[in-house]
């Protein structure tokens, strides 16, 4: 790689620019996996309670959901919320999209996260005077999110990954800048595209660590 092409990507307005980008990554992950831990957490122990009918036909939706391509579910959140009179920043209608897709893969490895866990703890619970609400929250959940926290980590790296798919929406994240900037000129692809993994790959190595810290304390 010709020193110049890196002097050249890598100026400060660059520089300046792509780190805009990289905030609005980070901006629009951190929003969808805090929205989608939670919705997904409540819709995992509502299909594992197998509430008759409700439960059911909720299970069938969210299998429709995790069925369907991400980007289209970005670009209904962009192009089709207008037309029912929902207009939203396309910052918003990235996280709403994030949010809603994540939700549903959540749902499902909460779900088998509280399978894993014995049927016992709940007996051993109510012969102690627990409610199963009491049970589910105090001891079956920290033994389910341990049990949880690989795969939960794997899918939300996966998210912040799919932050780029925003980039078709014009959605200003590192992706799109990157873009920008070797518009400008082709000799800057190579230096830009290694910036931009080195920036995908600190923010997903700092995903990974925090898992490790949150099952240690967990354990």
């Amino acid at each position: 790689m010709h020193m110049t092409n890196l002097t050249g990507a890598f100026t400060a307005d660059n520089l300046s620019y792509l780190f805009g980008g990289f905030m609005t990554t980070i901006g629009v992950s951190l929003f969808s996996i805090v929205i989608s831990l939670v919705v997904g957490s409540i819709i995992g122990i509502l299909l594992f309670e197998k509430i008759p009918y409700f439960s059911s036909l909720l299970g069938t939706l969210n299998n429709i959901v995790r069925n369907l391509p991400l980007l289209l579910i970005i670009f209904f959140s962009y192009f089709a919320f207008p037309e029912l009179g929902i207009r939203l920043p396309v910052f918003w209608s990235t996280v709403c999209a994030l949010s809603f897709f994540e939700a549903s893969m959540i749902a499902e490895i909460v779900r088998g996260g509280l399978k894993a866990v014995d049927v016992g703890q709940f007996e051993g619970a109510a012969s102690v005077g627990m409610t199963r609400a009491q049970a589910l929250w105090h001891i079956v959940l920290p033994q389910a999110y341990q049990k949880m926290i690989p795969p939960l980590i794997s899918q939300l790296i996966s998210l912040v990954k799919d932050t780029s798919l925003a980039s078709g929406i014009v959605l200003a994240d590192l992706t799109y800048r990157g873009q920008m900037v070797y518009a400008q000129d082709s000799r800057y692809i190579v230096p830009i595209l290694l910036l931009l993994t080195f920036g995908y790959f600190l923010f997903n190595h700092a995903l990974s660590k925090l898992a490790d810290y949150c099952q240690k304390r967990l354990a």
